[in-house]
Formats: structure tokens, sequence, C-alpha cells
């Protein structure tokens, strides 16, 4: 198979977009002690609706604290973070939580399935924290499933699939809510060669079906998926 380079995309495409996901002067500083750890300084990034951009850098970089702000896991120490048009770098928990739950979807590298919940329960979870009706529920979860190939192993508990089933239910967990991002923090860390691609070739699919992406890697075979690199020195963009 011919190696498949990155889909670079220029800064000319986009203009005069306003930009879904928008950093100012972000900035993340814990404190160990008396001693200051910088893990990301002074961050200038927007991102653009159907967007497919991979973050990259060596242990230390700074693209996994980096992720935990994009996915409103952790707050930043100084800057703006504008998503959709809304400054939330202030907000509270709860209101963060708002956001992972209907703005964000997830995929881990470890999957993060509750293994005694079937496939299609782990889908319904953030259907079931959104306060949606069960009827509804259960109608996007079997369409979810079909989407990543998944219809027929809803009743599955996730020590009865494959790593790249497993995965896919993880994908079809982030869909549920219809976010508009999709943050796949080291998806195809666990798979063998042959499932990676699987995985990849489905990303991919969901990126071309207008979807933003953003993948969290520092496998150089995964990034080449994407439209834009972005590769983290020292918590800074270079």
């Amino acid at each position: 198979m011919a190696e498949k380079r990155p889909r670079r995309q220029s800064r000319s495409e986009n203009r005069g977009l306003e930009p879904i996901i928008s950093l100012h002067g972000i900035s993340r500083v814990y404190a160990t002690g008396r001693i200051a750890v910088k893990a990301l300084v002074n961050i200038d990034l927007d991102i653009y609706e159907g967007d497919y951009v991979a973050i990259m850098g060596s242990s230390g970089s700074g693209k996994s604290t980096l992720m935990h702000i994009l996915g409103c896991l952790d707050t930043p120490s100084e800057g703006e973070y504008h998503l959709k048009g809304q400054e939330i770098s202030r907000y509270n928990s709860d209101q963060l939580a708002y956001v992972r739950n209907h703005e964000v979807g997830f995929v881990f590298q470890q999957f993060n399935l509750l293994p005694r919940l079937t496939a299609a329960q782990n889908v319904e979870l953030p259907l079931q924290y959104s306060g949606m009706d069960a009827e509804k529920r259960e109608q996007i979860v079997e369409d979810t499933l079909r989407k990543v190939g998944l219809a027929d192993r809803g009743h599955h508990k996730p020590n009865e699939l494959s790593g790249g089933e497993s995965q896919r239910v993880a994908i079809a967990r982030a869909l549920s809510n219809n976010p508009a991002i999709i943050l796949a923090d080291e998806p195809t860390g666990n798979l063998d060669s042959k499932t990676e691609e699987e995985i990849m070739q489905l990303l991919d699919e969901l990126n071309e079906q207008g979807r933003t992406l953003i993948v969290v890697t520092h496998d150089d075979s995964v990034a080449q998926h994407a439209k834009r690199v972005i590769t983290l020195r020292d918590g800074r963009i270079v």
C-alpha cells in the first residue's frame, strides 16, 4: 500500500470563516512544591469546522495537556479558549461537564468502556447523562453502532469484543450525542497494524462526512491521515 501523505490545508482555505476552536495565549502551569512547571506556553491555535488536525510531540511536549484543555478536562492558567464563539476558559465544573457531554466526543487509547455494560449500553451512557428519553436513546444507539459496523455486536460486553471492535464502540459512544468535535487520544495505540488502518479509515470517513477531528498521537502513520499536523516541543507550537 502506498504511503499516505498528510492532506495539508492552506490557511487561505479557511479565510473568512470563524474557527470552531480558537486558543489565544493559552498557558498551563502546574505547581509541584516550590517549582512551577510550564506545560503549555502561549499557545495560539485555530481549528475550523470539518478540520482534521493531528497534534504531535514527544513525551513531556505538552500534547496531553493541550488535549485536556481542548476537551475541557482541564482549564488554562492563562489565555482564552473560544469554542463555537463562546469563551469557556473560566467555566465552572458544571458548565464544563455540559460542554464535554454535548460538544466533545472522546476516544481514548484504553477504550474506557465499562466492563459490566454491553456495547450498546456503553454507547448509551452520554445520552442518559443528557436526559434523553429511552425510546430516542435506543434508536440513536442502534443507528450509531450501525455507522461503525457493529450493528450485530451491541449485546456483547467488552471482554467479548476484539480490540478493534472495542475502539469502534468507543467511537460510537463519542458520536452518540452528535458532538461538534471528536477528540481522539492515541486512538490506535493498543491495536495491531491491520486494525489500526481500519480504525483510521473509519476516522477518515467521519471527517469526510464533515466531523471535526483532533487526533493526539506520537505515530507518524496516524498523523499522515490529518489535513494539518501541529507539533509541540517544550509546551510550545513549533
